[in-house]
């Protein structure tokens, strides 16, 4: 593909990407709202807080939202792409993944 090619496709591309986010979004609230607590709480949580928490038990509602997102396959890969940054960054800033 030739750079001028590429260069009319790329705000295409960046349209469609943004319309599918919006989409996910629109299309999942319940989902959007669970995503809102889990980057907070990674967000607000200390390095040792986290690692404190690592392998306690699950509330009855986090174990619920872990069935609904088990249970609809798009919903849990709309949820994963939405909160994988920001909790990679905060794992990586703590020292819990290289």
């Amino acid at each position: 593909m030739t750079r001028r090619r590429l260069f009319l496709l790329l705000p295409f591309l960046t349209a469609t990407f943004c319309a599918s986010v919006v989409a996910a979004q629109a299309q999942f609230p319940i989902m959007d709202k669970i995503a809102d607590k889990v980057i907070q709480k990674y967000q607000q949580s200390s390095c040792q807080q986290l690692r404190a928490q690592r392998g306690q038990p699950r509330s009855p509602e986090v174990q619920r939202a872990i069935q609904l997102l088990q249970n609809d396959p798009q919903m849990r890969t709309a949820f994963i792409n939405r909160v994988a940054a920001p909790i990679a960054n905060k794992m990586f800033e703590c020292g819990m993944i290289p």
